[in-house]
């Protein structure tokens, strides 16, 4: 292996502008595809193959309504004292007018019921009271309602409220207040305004929802913002602005942010502007590779992705100060009688192996995300795997090339590049970091203790941690007042979603956050909306068991939503129908009272359910009420397969809660129908469910592989190159360690495992055994070339963990970065990996050592010990010629 990597080494640094020429070609070449690079933000992308998926895309394929019937809505939520006042009535209408009388704001409204909304209940009612106009057909315009409710005694007012939101009101209606507000209630802290808008087609991707539409929401917002009372406004245009913004705004902040700290902390660490220079060159090199590699691979560009850059940063000064310091402590052992080329040489022999497995088991730790069933993921490991190898092409070729190149120019003309390196020399740093040889001299049984006792505590927090997916992770909060004075491609944009989501989820149902239940089976059996019926009853508390914890109960009920509550809504127009004149009703009223009366004749009512002519009553239905298609699915021969149950929930309510309750309702379907018909659990709630099991069971599977693949590799590696297997085993041990630490940091810090951080455990691996392979086999050099155990310890945590302190330092400051994103969900991977790098570099730094002499005591070579009979073999600590070693320093033959 010495004898490869010297040879290696020798060539890198013999035809130095090949090398430069050739990886200039490559980075132009990957570098091309970066212009292929798309960006990619809505969720969908990180559901998987179930069942529950399956019922889901029929459901969207087969029970939609196109004529005339895809609507969006906008939900504008009026906050303040008390909504039904005269004054917050007045202020509701007239921010209404306001938006109405901009047609580019109307051109994207729906032809029917553009806008509804409480005070518009109120302000009809005021106007026919005052008009005697009880007539059910027209409504008043907006300025007629306005009017009519200044007109208002308090007293009046008063009556019409309580008449309008009391116990017979419809459920709609009722709808426009929040669960608080009991009937017949005359204040309320809360109103609901809903505008209706046009589409052409349904939208199932945010990120296909018509732009049009989405500058009319965020105008309407903006006008709303503008008002006296507090507004929270919600609509798919606005929350798919947001996210895709999100994604482009915390790249605009943490990338610059980031490269500005690498400079400053590699300033710190190389005190010399030529080596900061390469090392921001390199960094370039790797990112315009993985990104080339991006496009011309058609991999898009997520919320996962964002982290790679950061990551890869913090790999790359890793590769770049193990180089650039091994190479100035070459130069410093031979005071300056080694040439750049030969130093680089030796330099490079002698970390190259230790860089080379570092790279093979970070990537064998990325690709582990493999595994998962979550395609985002799976890209997040292909690209960081990819960009891993990058850097280790850039940092161990085209960087040390140039490198020789620039230092022998400047030398040849009388410049000293003469550096010491970073941690050596009778420095604090170096005091602080013997600590770990001391430690492992005087007590290592007790570090070693020490560290398995807090693996234990972080083992039972691991047990304890969330697990969380949810659209809202990817929602940003409001940016803090500093973000404002950023210049112009950094300033972030208006984030308000994520507190209005809150605001409206709290009492108020959001625009389409209900679950879904398909059904499948004997649908035509003359009990099927009996056992519907009795599926309802017992979801809704009213049977044999509780109500569904997350079952949404407003001012006008449970709103649970199936064939049946449709044929009853459709029966009661009915009424209403019969005094219009026959000969003015159109086609749609007819079959409405066709319906009626089909329903009635099959035993149907508000109180009873019908139990015979199923098939006809669906055929009246469909007739009568086209929107029924969206319950009631019937094939091209003519057949029904499937019916479609709806359940509200609150805005608020927890994922996995509203998914154990949409498959309990399911039981239920199930149950009632005696086994006769398959309900399936459908609906945003369960596909995030199970995403959340997949996330989960990534952690668990990406560990397991990570850890096994990384063992077996170290192992041979360490036999291959002549040493015990056992060693690699040692190396790997602190990483285990690290991984318990950070999952108990999760769990006291509340951070759940989601899309980013379901990640860290193969992370901690991949990083964090770049560290222990850095000691360990630099200290297996030292033992041989040596000959004495604390000798070759202190050497080992002075020299190679002084490149490991200013590594992790940078690499900690990088992702450190990540805590300023509007991004949540990138703020806590910034944080946890930050903690995953400073607990690896403690590890091998600390604790390592105590387990390397241990192993050195029971399972290694013999003889380095003080005072030990046997003596090592000669070969080892012979004199001779210098010669490179596989990780690092040189080895004496």
């Amino acid at each position: 292996m010495t004898g490869i990597s010297d040879r290696f080494a020798d060539f890198l640094t013999t035809y130095t502008k090949s090398v430069i020429l050739v990886t200039l070609v490559l980075t132009v070449a990957i570098g091309a595809g970066i212009t292929g690079v798309e960006q990619q933000s809505n969720t969908q992308q990180f559901e998987s193959d179930s069942p529950e998926a399956t019922a889901q895309t029929f459901i969207d394929e087969n029970m939609t309504v196109d004529e005339g019937g895809n609507t969006t809505l906008l939900q504008v939520l009026q906050q303040r004292d008390d909504v039904l006042t005269k004054e917050a009535i007045n202020e509701s209408l007239t921010l209404q007018q306001e938006i109405v009388a901009r047609e580019e704001l109307t051109q994207t409204f729906a032809d029917e019921r553009a806008v509804f909304g409480y005070a518009n209940v109120i302000g009809s009612a005021a106007f026919r009271q005052q008009t005697g106009d009880n007539a059910t057909a027209g409504q008043p315009s907006l300025e007629q309602q306005r009017q009519a409710v200044l007109d208002l005694e308090e007293g009046e007012l008063e009556s019409i409220v309580t008449d309008v939101f009391g116990e017979n009101a419809e459920s709609e209606v009722l709808g426009l207040m929040p669960a608080s507000f009991e009937p017949g209630d005359t204040t309320s802290e809360s109103g609901l305004t809903v505008f209706r808008q046009q589409l052409d087609e349904e939208v199932q991707n945010p990120n296909s929802f018509p732009p049009e539409l989405t500058d009319a929401q965020l105008e309407i917002r903006s006008i709303a913002n503008d008002q006296p009372s507090e507004y929270a406004v919600f609509g798919t245009g606005i929350l798919g602005e947001e996210i895709g913004q999100s994604l482009g705004d915390s790249g605009g902040i943490v990338g610059p942010l980031a490269l500005l700290f690498v400079v400053v902390a590699l300033t710190v660490a190389y005190r010399d502007l030529l080596d900061i220079v390469l090392g921001v060159v390199g960094i370039i090199a790797v990112l315009v590779w993985t990104f080339g590699f991006m496009g011309w691979a058609g991999v898009a560009f997520n919320q996962l992705l964002l982290a790679v850059p950061v990551l890869l940063i913090g790999l790359s000064i890793d590769y770049a100060i193990h180089v650039f310091m091994r190479y100035r402590e070459q130069r410093t052992e031979a005071d300056g009688e080694t040439g750049t080329r030969r130093s680089m040489a030796l330099a490079l022999a002698g970390v190259g192996a230790a860089l080379v497995w570092v790279t093979a088991t970070a990537a064998l730790g990325f690709l582990a995300n493999l595994t998962s069933p979550i395609g985002p993921l799976q890209d997040f490991g292909i690209v960081s795997a990819f960009g891993v190898l990058s850097a280790l092409v850039i940092f161990g070729g085209l960087i040390p090339a140039l490198k020789i190149s620039i230092d022998g120019f400047l030398e040849a003309r009388g410049f000293d590049r003469q550096k010491r390196a970073f941690g050596t020399g009778e420095s604090l740093f170096s005091r602080l970091l013997a600590g770990g040889a001391m430690a492992a001299q005087r007590f290592p049984v007790v570090v070693v203790v020490l560290a398995l006792v807090l693996s234990l505590g972080g083992a039972f927090g691991a047990t304890q941690v969330d697990t969380s997916f949810d659209e809202t992770d990817f929602l940003a909060d409001s940016p803090p007042g500093w973000t404002q004075s950023l210049p112009g491609p950094m300033a972030p944009g208006t984030y308000e979603v994520s507190d209005d989501i809150q605001s409206i989820g709290d009492s108020f149902q959001q625009q389409d956050n209900e679950a879904e239940i398909l059904i499948r089976g004997n649908v035509t059996d003359e009990q099927v909306l009996t056992w519907l019926d009795g599926a309802s009853t017992e979801a809704a508390g009213e049977g044999d068991t509780e109500k569904l914890d997350t079952l949404f109960v407003g001012a006008g009920g449970p709103d649970i939503q199936s064939p049946l509550s449709l044929m009853r809504q459709t029966a009661a127009e009915a009424d209403e129908l019969e005094m219009v004149d026959p000969g003015q009703r159109t086609e749609q009223q007819n079959a409405t009272l066709a319906f009626a009366s089909s329903f009635e004749q099959a035993g149907g009512s508000a109180d009873t359910v019908p139990d015979s002519n199923i098939e006809t009553l669906y055929s009246d239905l469909l007739s009568a009420d086209p929107q029924a298609a969206g319950f009631i699915h019937q094939t091209d021969d003519g057949e029904y397969d499937a019916l479609r149950v709806q359940f509200g929930v609150p805005g608020n309510a927890a994922i996995n809660e509203v998914a154990e309750d949409n498959r309990a309702f399911s039981e239920f379907v199930e149950s009632e129908s005696g086994g006769a018909l398959n309900a399936v659990s459908a609906g945003d709630q369960v596909i995030f469910a199970n995403v959340q099991d997949d996330l989960l069971s990534t952690v668990i599977q990406g560990l397991i592989i990570t850890l096994v693949s990384v063992f077996i590799f170290l192992s041979l590696a360490y036999r291959l190159t002549g040493n015990p297997a056992s060693l690699g085993v040692v190396t790997l041990v602190p990483v285990a360690l690290a991984v318990t630490w950070i999952l108990g940091s999760m769990w006291l810090l509340n951070i759940p495992f989601n899309t980013l951080t379901g990640t860290i455990t193969s992370l901690t691996v991949g990083l964090g055994i770049a560290y222990s392979i850095h000691i360990s086999s630099r200290y297996e050099l030292e033992l041989r070339r040596q000959g004495d155990v604390w000798k070759a310890m202190n050497t080992t945590v002075t020299g190679t963990g002084g490149a490991l302190l200013g590594s992790a330092a940078t690499t900690v400051g990088g992702f450190g970065t990540l805590a300023f994103a509007i991004l949540p969900i990138l703020r806590q991977f910034g944080i946890i990996t930050g903690l995953t790098i400073i607990y690896a570099f403690l590890a091998s730094v600390f604790v390592l050592p105590s387990l390397l002499a241990l192993w050195t005591r029971y399972f290694g070579p013999t003889g380095y010990f003080p005072g030990d009979e046997d003596t090592p073999d000669e070969s080892d600590t012979a004199t001779g010629e210098e010669q490179p070693a596989a990780d690092g320093g040189t080895e004496m033959q």
